[in-house]
């Protein structure tokens, strides 16, 4: 089994030699290579030559990632949901693995709310000109969705933070009229062009995980295990219906210590790593600050254990 067979059968919940491994992003580079990715600010003021040679540096940047960390999928993160970054992708690592990218700003979220408290009385007072402005989003995001499959996405990371780790932004009721709907419009578009779906946030999801399943999305990440969420009780809920991705604490790869690193890898390839429908992760990204000693060694215990499970089923 390949990287591509790994990845499209834990998004399918079919069986899969070892849970495939990516993060959503990899911030680490200069560390990790001697590399950098293109100044983010820049993408929007440079001219076609100058952004075909940093759509170019990416690709450098991603084949180190791939080569040396064994990613089962590249979601193209850097240019941001960009078609050119896309098509350079599916070009140079197609046949090898699973190619996508992220796609956010598309709902009500902690991401989009610029006025809290304004937020908070409208949806009392002008709930109309709330579902104008949801509206407007989700139109925006559904032509990204359809540039992005169109470039050759094979998956679509909807990545929204709609909870702390408090819980949800909003109640239930006013998450299912303000977010819900839209949020299955996304991923409606994402399945129906071909591709697989993901939605992400961080935060306590379990207040609102019914929503979120409603929605029917091939898979759910991040997780957050520093707000609550378990992910044994999680996949007890979800078995059968839904993949996962994530639950390995980001505080623990930050700061420390590494024995509590240790235990959340631990803990979450044995809640989930023998069964289909799992992509081990970093409950976030893999971010600037963080170590990079503490990724490489919950890498190690991924892949031990997956040499142990090759063995297992020898």
């Amino acid at each position: 089994m390949n990287a591509r067979q790994r990845m499209m059968s834990a998004y399918t919940l079919k069986p899969v030699d070892h849970p495939p491994h990516f993060e959503h992003m990899f911030e680490l580079e200069k560390e990790a290579f001697g590399l950098e990715f293109p100044d983010r600010r820049l993408w929007e003021t440079v001219g076609a030559e100058e952004r075909k040679r940093m759509v170019s540096r990416c690709m450098e940047v991603y084949a180190k990632i791939i080569e040396v960390f064994r990613w089962d999928a590249l979601p193209v993160f850097w240019p941001w949901s960009s078609e050119d970054g896309v098509t350079a992708a599916r070009k140079q690592f197609g046949d090898r693995v699973l190619v996508g990218t992220l796609v956010g700003g598309s709902l009500w979220c902690i991401d989009t709310i610029k006025d809290w408290e304004q937020f908070a009385l409208d949806l009392y007072e002008n709930p109309k000109q709330l579902h104008e402005e949801a509206e407007r989003k989700c139109r925006g995001g559904l032509a990204v969705i359809d540039k992005l499959v169109d470039a050759g996405a094979e998956f679509i990371s909807l990545v929204h933070d709609v909870a702390s780790n408090m819980g949800p932004f909003c109640s239930k009721p006013h998450f299912d009229e303000f977010v819900t709907p839209y949020l299955a419009r996304l991923v409606d578009r994402v399945k129906s062009r071909g591709a697989y779906c993901t939605v992400h946030s961080d935060g306590m999801l379990m207040p609102i995980w019914d929503s979120l399943m409603s929605t029917k999305p091939h898979m759910i990440h991040s997780l957050d295990p520093m707000a609550g969420m378990d992910i044994v009780e999680v996949r007890r809920i979800t078995r059968g219906k839904l993949a996962l991705m994530g639950n390995v604490r980001c505080d623990a790869l930050q700061t420390g210590p590494v024995e509590m690193l240790e235990e959340s890898t631990r803990y979450c390839l044995n809640a989930c790593g023998r069964e289909p429908g799992y992509v081990f992760s970093s409950s976030n990204t893999i971010f600037p600050g963080m170590p990079l000693e503490n990724y490489k060694r919950m890498l190690e215990m991924y892949w031990t254990f997956c040499d142990e499970l090759k063995k297992e089923r020898a």
